[in-house]
């Protein structure tokens, strides 16, 4: 439990003693938007990274070399634990935010640091509102911002299984002209799902695949996306398994 106490205390002294951050970057906005945002990643970023330390998580990331440099991408990933952001976002080369549920918008302070990092909250329940987060995930992406989002729509509660990626997690790509790069998580709910509510010292693996282009899929893949990337996360995952956790 003391590694819960620790990451616990350390999280609501973020949210409050960054307060005054919140404000500065507030301000450098209203001159400097491009200041602002790499300001927020980097201070997101080390907090997160001092979040997994505290947990005891020893990462290994791989593929980083399959990023594209020269756009910005939708990053999509299985999704078995709270962890899988704190863990994935440091390693992402540009601006990134996610997209998250609208129910994160009920947690002050919380909330800010996401928008600080261009997070979107979707609507899950209504369709038009939905319909409006992906729109406003386009404008995003065409901005030169990357998103991450987990498909499966929720979180998974079983592990080494994988929900149906939704079809219309992929639109924000399809209609922002970007690729999209699979992301797979392993072994990441050892870090407290898998016991909780303690948080115990696991090794997490996070690996990059090649992007996807869209315009270089054949038809039938492209109608059937979440398909196709989910059977190539599914396929990698358990050879990565195979070659770590044998």
């Amino acid at each position: 439990m003391i590694r819960l106490i620790l990451v616990a205390i350390y999280l609501i002294l973020f949210l409050v003693l960054g307060i005054p951050a919140l404000l500065v970057l507030w301000l450098i906005g209203k001159s400097d938007p491009g200041r602002k945002d790499r300001a927020a990643k980097a201070i997101v970023g080390w907090g997160f990274r001092c979040i997994a330390f505290l947990a005891g998580t020893k990462l290994i990331v791989r593929g980083t070399e399959n990023i594209p440099a020269d756009s910005a991408v939708l990053y999509v990933g299985n999704h078995r634990s709270y962890f899988d952001i704190v863990l994935t976002y440091s390693h992402f080369p540009g601006i990134t935010g996610y997209v998250a549920k609208k129910e994160m918008l009920r947690w002050v302070l919380l909330k800010d640091w996401m928008k600080a990092i261009h997070c979107l909250f979707l609507d899950r329940d209504n369709i038009k509102e939905g319909l409006k987060t992906i729109l406003k995930g386009v404008e995003e992406v065409k901005s030169g911002t990357s998103l991450c989002i987990f498909p499966e729509g929720t979180r998974n509660r079983v592990n080494d299984t994988f929900l149906p990626f939704h079809e219309g997690s992929f639109k924000i790509a399809e209609k922002g002209g970007v690729p999209v790069v699979p992301m797979v998580i392993l072994n990441s709910a050892a870090i407290f799902e898998d016991h909780l509510p303690r948080i115990r010292k696991a090794t997490v693996i996070i690996e990059f695949q090649k992007p996807i282009y869209l315009d270089e899929l054949d038809k039938n893949e492209r109608k059937k996306l979440g398909t196709h990337v989910s059977g190539l996360i599914e396929s990698r995952y358990f050879e990565v398994k195979k070659e770590y956790m044998p």
